[in-house]
């Protein structure tokens, strides 16, 4: 980053956030479905999901933009919306940075970043202003306007806005999706450096799944208005409550079965399905990383009937003895598979997922 060296950014007393019970209904869509979520002081979250799940009107309703339907929304326990009382925007100690950034064009660098600082002394409301883009490493630009800036700087003005009034809780509504990939991974890990240093607790909204391992302490994935599951990234990976869960961290193989009355049979041995009954529909899923392939060795005949290269890996589509269609599998680019080659295909049957049929669910 080019400019002033950069500060530390004040601390902040990091608060809880509470959902409980949250639905908010528009005429005859329900946007949020009783939705339950504790957040603790310090943590940063990321609410995960497809474009239309609720995400964004989760955080506008613990902004105060909107108020729920029903359901209660607490910061350290006091409830701030609910049925029996409703905080003020400006009242909540909660800073909101928008996806747009949302900088007003009349005003100054200076003026956007100290906007939220009106209750301050003008020169006390400017000395931390100046220490806010000090930290994003933009205080040369003080003076100037908004429209000189790049994207990523725009960013970390709105960032630093969003920081300056020291909020005990910060949402933030995908503030990355406008950026490019490179741009967007190196503001991810300047944005998570402030975040730590100001521990307020976080709340951050994207519909990308490596942004919120990378970002997030714990992921709240969201479906149609309701939450589907919560926790770190490793367990979600390793151990998805669904199909829609396992899509979201990994690219599968979906392999459709019967239960037989212990179990599933398949290429890769009997595999357990405690939460089917025998006659059920179950989707059997692979990893495309978990399928080690070799030239010989153990393992099911195979053979390579397409090559992609993608950089680093190659995506693989792959005959696989026992197996109705070719499997994807992802591989080192580096080991250079061909057409056409015999392979040899080692699957752990412990790492394989079972799910009921969706339609069936």
């Amino acid at each position: 980053m080019n400019g002033d060296a950069k500060g530390r950014a004040a601390a902040t007393f990091a608060a809880r956030l509470t959902f409980e019970n949250l639905t908010r209904d528009y005429d005859s869509t329900q946007a949020l479905a009783g939705v339950d979520l504790d957040i603790a002081p310090g943590e940063i979250v990321c609410l995960l999901g497809p474009s239309g799940c609720g995400k964004s009107t989760l955080l506008r309703i613990a902004a105060g933009i909107e108020k729920p339907s029903a359901g209660r929304v607490l910061i350290n326990e006091q409830e701030v919306a609910g049925p029996q009382r409703f905080v003020a925007p400006e009242e909540r100690g909660v800073g909101l940075m928008f996806q747009d950034f949302a900088l007003f064009p009349h005003l100054t660098i200076l003026g956007n970043v100290a906007f939220g600082l009106k209750a301050l002394p003008k020169a006390e409301a400017r000395r931390e202003a100046l220490a806010a883009l000090k930290r994003v490493g933009l205080a040369h630009l003080a003076d100037e306007y908004p429209h000189i800036l790049s994207g990523g700087q725009q960013q970390r003005v709105a960032l630093a806005r969003a920081i300056v009034p020291r909020p005990a809780v910060m949402l933030m509504d995908e503030p990355f999706s406008g950026l490019d990939v490179q741009l967007r991974e190196a503001m991810q890990d300047e944005t998570l450096g402030l975040l730590r240093e100001t521990r307020a607790t976080s709340v951050i909204v994207t519909h990308h799944p490596e942004e919120a391992m990378r970002m997030g302490d714990r992921i709240a994935v969201m479906r149609a208005g309701r939450l589907v599951q919560a926790g770190g990234a490793e367990d979600l990976y390793h151990k998805p409550a669904d199909l829609f869960v396992a899509r979201l961290f990994s690219e599968i193989n979906e392999i459709g079965y019967r239960v037989g009355s212990e179990s599933i049979d398949t290429p890769i041995g009997a595999l357990p399905a405690p939460a089917l009954k025998a006659g059920d529909r179950a989707t059997v899923c692979i990893r495309e990383r978990g399928v080690e392939l070799s030239r010989n060795g153990t393992g099911l005949a195979g053979r390579i009937l397409d090559v992609k290269f993608l950089g680093d890996v190659a995506r693989l589509e792959v005959g696989v003895e026992g197996f109705d269609k070719p499997l994807k599998v992802r591989a080192r680019e580096s080991d250079g598979w061909a057409r056409g080659d015999e392979v040899r295909a080692q699957i752990d049957p412990a790492s394989a997922l079972v799910f009921p049929t969706e339609s069936q669910k």
